[in-house]
């Protein structure tokens, strides 16, 4: 994923001094922790300090503001979890292999237990304040980072002779992303590994048969 820019439209009062010293990605972890549980919104400061561990000045001094930590927060879950299955994804040479691998570790991340249930680019910023649009559209183009994910994954099938020419793969990985966020939502509601992971073979009934690639040496061993 690439970096998001945290918005600007939250100011919040600067600290000062050094924060003390912390574990910054157990920090973040804890934080992930309240705004699954609580929500963006209504998320306040004083429980983020106080499941972070630190003291508010420290917090303000090392993240900015509530957006700008839970903007931090969500690319740590991007970066930790997400990141190593998307380039999985992208390496193995076979479609299905490769999309089945992905959606099955997906169901693994989404019903772990030290994890929030639950994709949190999905489901942490529903029913936001206005005053918060910027979080949403962040969210937003994580999200449609995903689409892109699987279509280009999509584009490289057909290029190797695992889809059919003409497939449609923008209509592919629309169906995809909408699979990949239907699991985290079930998952959310306490769907447990195994039947997240039969969503995820069953989903594989939707790929086109494999067609003749317009470069044979491309083609998958």
């Amino acid at each position: 994923m690439t970096a998001i820019i945290p918005p600007k439209n939250e100011t919040l009062p600067k600290a000062k001094g050094r924060p003390r010293s912390f574990d910054r990605a157990q920090a973040l972890h804890r934080a992930l922790e309240v705004f699954w549980t609580r929500g963006y919104g209504p998320a306040t400061m004083a429980e983020l300090c106080a499941a972070m561990g630190i003291n508010p000045p420290s917090l303000y001094a090392a993240f900015g503001n509530k957006a700008s930590l839970f903007l931090e927060a969500v690319e740590h879950y991007e970066t930790t979890y997400w990141a190593a299955p998307w380039r999985r994804l992208k390496e193995e040479p076979d479609l299905r292999r490769a999309l089945e691998r992905f959606l099955c570790e997906a169901a693994a991340i989404l019903s772990m237990r030290d994890v929030p249930c639950g994709c949190v680019v999905v489901l942490a910023t529903a029913n936001v304040a206005p005053e918060a649009q910027d979080i949403c559209d962040a969210m937003k183009t994580l999200r449609e980072a995903s689409r892109t994910g699987f279509q280009r994954r999509f584009e490289q099938a057909v290029t190797a002779g695992d889809l059919p020419p003409d497939a449609d793969v923008a209509a592919l990985a629309a169906v995809f992303t909408a699979v990949l966020q239907g699991m985290s939502v079930q998952a959310r509601d306490g769907a447990p590994r195994e039947e997240l992971e039969r969503i995820a073979r069953t989903s594989l009934a939707m790929l086109p048969a494999p067609g003749l690639s317009p470069n044979p040496s491309l083609r998958t061993q």
